[in-house]
């Protein structure tokens, strides 16, 4: 996805949950839906957990526009991970995040 089309998105309103924004568009005619992941450094601050938290996005989202969902994504994290675990991402929040973002799509 290119950076004038995430731009284009970025200014709709987002679907909210606590953790996520999740921005759709109609997929351009002819073309296969696009995905856009933004976890910022700031708000996760380790490298896996960043990657870990896109890997499970990006399956997420794929399995849904490759059935029902026939939309260009954009998908950004909007609150720090890890509070109560001093920055890491642990398997009861994974889970809570996944729960939110499976509601979302």
């Amino acid at each position: 996805m290119n950076s004038a089309r995430i731009s284009e998105l970025l200014k709709t309103r987002p679907k909210t949950s606590l953790y996520w924004g999740m921005y759709l568009a109609l997929a351009e005619e002819g073309k296969k839906p696009d995905l856009g992941v933004a976890v910022a450094k700031k708000l996760a601050k380790r490298a896996v957990d960043r990657n870990r938290l896109k890997r499970m996005i990006r399956q997420l989202v794929w399995t849904a526009q490759a059935t029902t969902l026939n939309r260009d994504v954009v998908v950004k994290l909007k609150k720090p991970i890890g509070r109560e675990t001093r920055g890491r991402l642990r398997k009861k929040e994974k889970d809570l995040l996944r729960q939110q973002m499976t509601e979302l799509i």
